[in-house]
Formats: structure tokens, sequence, C-alpha cells
């Protein structure tokens, strides 16, 4: 079934264009036609796919989503060299967030002007990248999309963040309309994971919470015998250890504007990718 996914946290800097862009293109490499929706204003998704012209063109979302457009969304997308289309940010966005404020129905702008126009019909997923600040923009992705991957860093502040985001963002659309997290996803984490360091911190919080922990993917989740083992000096170093892992061709995909599979079809992180388009594919994570 087609299904609409919003990659959203409110903290920026945590891996949303990067998670965005990379799962997009591995639900595309299973075989379907994607739409990958920018709604950052800070453009990385659509500068990271090479099109920082297109960031600062006349013509922009908001000619789809305001109450005087006559701009229909397929005059903005952008094909990629990726088997995904793109429609991209804008550096005027910021000004459609404030604008959204006054319309009629201001939130639900982006599911009728371009999710339901397409989703089904010429795409059999639409991915949104959200800003990482409240507003109208967020407020159109939850409601147009109704399903969530959070992605998160081991850094200080990234379980706040993920607080913030169920306390101020999921729990009051939740009053409005149904909204299912889909998946967690750890990201960016170093391969060191013994006592007190940011990845062991992030990934122990996570499995402690059952409501969290089974929004885990299998390459994010372990139990309590893992650390155990680490403690002990019993662990094998050569086993997977969870979450995506920091890997140079990651953040070097990104410079070179291509998602990892382009730039890097070896990379050991790929598979975790791959299992996050399941998961958007099934609804949910399966354990």
């Amino acid at each position: 079934m087609s299904r609409a996914v919003s990659v959203c946290l409110l903290k920026g800097g945590i891996g949303k264009s990067t998670t965005s862009i990379n799962l997009t293109r591995e639900l595309a490499h299973r075989g379907s036609n994607v739409l990958l929706v920018d709604l950052d204003p800070n453009g990385h998704t659509t500068t990271g796919l090479g099109f920082g012209e297109e960031f600062y063109s006349e013509s922009h979302l908001g000619d789809v989503l305001l109450d005087d457009a006559d701009t229909e969304p397929r005059e903005l997308i952008l094909e990629t060299d990726f088997e995904i289309d793109l429609l991209p940010s804008n550096d005027r966005i910021e000004q459609v967030e404030s604008d959204l404020g006054g319309v009629m129905m201001g939130s639900a702008r982006l599911k009728q002007r371009v999710v339901n126009p397409l989703l089904g019909d010429e795409y059999d997923y639409v991915v949104v990248d959200c800003p990482a600040a409240r507003g109208k923009l967020n407020d159109n992705a939850l409601y147009a999309t109704q399903n969530l991957v959070l992605p998160m860093r081991p850094e200080s502040g990234a379980l706040s963040g993920l607080e913030k985001t169920v306390k101020r963002l999921i729990q009051p659309a939740r009053e409005h309309f149904d909204l299912d997290i889909l998946a967690v996803v750890p990201t960016d984490l170093r391969d060191r994971i013994d006592h007190d360091r940011p990845t062991r911190r992030l990934i122990e919080a996570l499995v402690s919470k059952p409501n969290i922990a089974s929004k885990l993917p299998e390459f994010a989740y372990t139990d309590p015998s893992f650390f155990e083992a680490i403690d002990n000096g019993t662990w094998d170093d050569d086993l997977p250890k969870p979450g995506i892992r920091h890997r140079s061709a990651i953040d070097a995909s990104i410079r070179d504007h291509m998602p990892l599979r382009d730039y890097d079809s070896s990379c050991d992180q790929l598979e975790c990718y791959d299992e996050l388009a399941q998961i958007v594919e099934n609804g949910a994570v399966s354990r």
C-alpha cells in the first residue's frame, strides 16, 4: 500500500536530511516510485542532492501551499539521478511558515495540494524532511503523512529533543488525528560503546523504555546482556553494534550530493537504511 511519512524531530543537526535521502533512495531501490519533499527552510536535503541553484528559484513550494497559489506541485518536482523525485525547499519558505498561520485550514495544505493528488497515483511513497522547529510547516507535514520516523544522534540534548517532540508536537497532534511513530532511529553512532560513552548512554536509555524500545528497528535494538558482555570483556568486537554507525562514506556522500547507495554501494550501513525502508513499507517495526 502507498504511505506518506515524515522524518521529524524538534532538534537540528540530528541527521534528518541524511535519513530522508537514504530512506527515500532505499525505497526506490526496492522498486517503488518515491517523492522526497524538503519542507526544511535550511534546505539541506535540496542542496544535499545537488540542487543548490533551485533552492533560490523564483517559483517555490509556497506557490503551491498558499491561498493565491496557481502552481501545481508537478511544476516544481525535480528528477534526480538516483531514481527518486524531489520537491525542493526554498530560501523563502520561512515566509510561507508565517503566511500559513493566516489562511483557512493552514495546516492541511500539504495534504490537500501535494500528498492527496500524488500519493497512490504517481508515487508509492512520499517522504517529508521536516523543520527542526515547531510551526505550521511541521503541522502540515504531520497532518499530511500521519507517520513518523524520528532520527537521533548521540549528543547532548538528544533525549530531551525526543521528549520535546512527543510533548510539543506529537501529543497535541494526536488530539486531532491519528499519528503513528514507525521508527526511532539512532544514527551517526561511533564504534566505541564502552563505559559512559554518548553512544552507550543513548542506546541504553532507548532500550530501557518499553514504549520507545518497541519502535527501534532490529539494527538498533539490543538487550541488557549486550552491555553486560561489554562490561565483562566478553563481547566480540567484530559483531555488529546497535544503530546506524558513523561512516566517512555517509558524510562524503552528502558532500558529493548523492545518496549513500550511489556513493558507496559496499558500505555496511546500507543494510540499516534498507531495513528502515522495509519498516516504512510494512507500516511498523516487526521483531
